[in-house]
């Protein structure tokens, strides 16, 4: 026959496990309740001095204020932002590390890497769009041309003579000469270098003929050291407002921005994401951020963080038929 349970002991199995479901809500609470509790890293994938980096000094102190410790940049630089991505991949998954990179470390990569050790779209967790960065259509002074019809014709007469930089295969600067090329139905040579700045180098060297600047020369523009014939973005840049899009110059469509973000390694708790996310939101709503950033000749961009998501998977549509016209793969 069987025998009930006996009503002590029963008591004492109910009050243990009451007691450990509520220990286990208060102790998760606490662990949120006390993050940050180090200083935060900001992995920045592309080098001191570029676009990526000045984004970093600019939204890090407004971080540090709000989240409350300190967030210091360590910019890891390489293979179209694989470094960095593989830095931030192995990283804790406690929200002390963060990692700065474009879009198109996220989405494109997978496309023309034969192999990685990771999967950035889902080995890293999406938190704020933060700018869209724009490529400008630039010129070396022993180049005629004075705007872009100009230049497709000097382009067409001279059918792989002049050479384009960009800061590494696959880049933005890369694909959108690709896109260029193919748009306005011209053949140049592409040379690829290991960042933005030794390309624009040798550009201001003469042993470059254009390239699509994604900011780090615009100061070379503006003391006519260069010439900025377009802009690759759907509109026109607040900084440089006279300057038209290549879409306005006769090819319609033509869209090459990149929207750089802010990314975790996959895993970190959901309360501190939204923490980092309100932080940025509420940096993108100072003036004094959003200026310094446009002032860098991009546009501050606040989305939400499903929207930052969904972008990711249209952007590698948008550029996946591109990548396998050109046959783009690298090792």
């Amino acid at each position: 026959m069987h025998k009930p349970p006996h009503p002590i002991r029963s008591k004492r199995y109910l009050l243990g496990l009451l007691s450990a479901l509520m220990m286990y809500p208060l102790h998760q609470a606490h662990a949120q309740n006390t993050w940050p509790e180090r200083p935060i890293r900001l992995i920045v994938s592309f080098p001191v001095g570029g676009i990526a980096d000045s984004i970093a000094r600019v939204i890090t102190p407004h971080l540090s204020q709000t989240l409350g410790q300190p967030v210091t940049v360590d910019n890891r630089p390489g293979a179209n932002g694989n470094i960095g991505i593989a830095e931030a991949v192995r990283a804790p998954q406690d929200g002390h590390t963060l990692l700065l990179t474009s879009g198109a470390s996220i989405s494109i990569n997978p496309l023309i890497y034969r192999s990685q050790p990771f999967n950035p779209q889902t080995d890293l967790a999406p938190i704020a769009a933060l700018a869209r960065v724009h490529l400008f259509l630039t010129v070396s002074p022993s180049v005629p041309a004075t705007n872009v019809a100009e230049f497709i014709a000097y382009l067409q007469a001279r059918p792989g003579a002049l050479s384009y930089g960009s800061p590494g295969p696959g880049s933005s600067p890369h694909l959108a000469g690709e896109m260029f090329k193919r748009a306005a139905k011209v053949d140049a040579l592409h040379v690829p270098y290991r960042g933005a700045a030794p390309a624009l180098q040798d550009l201001l060297g003469g042993h470059l003929q254009f390239w699509f600047d994604p900011g780090i020369g615009l100061k070379q523009v503006e003391a006519e050291n260069l010439r900025m014939l377009a802009i690759g973005s759907l509109q026109r840049s607040s900084l440089y407002p006279d300057i038209p899009t290549l879409a306005e110059s006769g090819l319609p469509g033509f869209d090459a921005d990149s929207l750089f973000g802010l990314y975790a390694p996959a895993g970190t708790p959901a309360p501190v994401i939204e923490a980092i996310s309100t932080s940025i939101a509420s940096a993108l709503e100072q003036q004094s951020v959003t200026n310094s950033i446009r002032n860098l000749g991009v546009t501050p961009t606040r989305m939400d963080r499903q929207a930052f998501i969904s972008h990711h998977a249209r952007e590698q549509a948008r550029f996946a038929s591109l990548i396998e016209d050109v046959g783009l793969k690298v090792d």
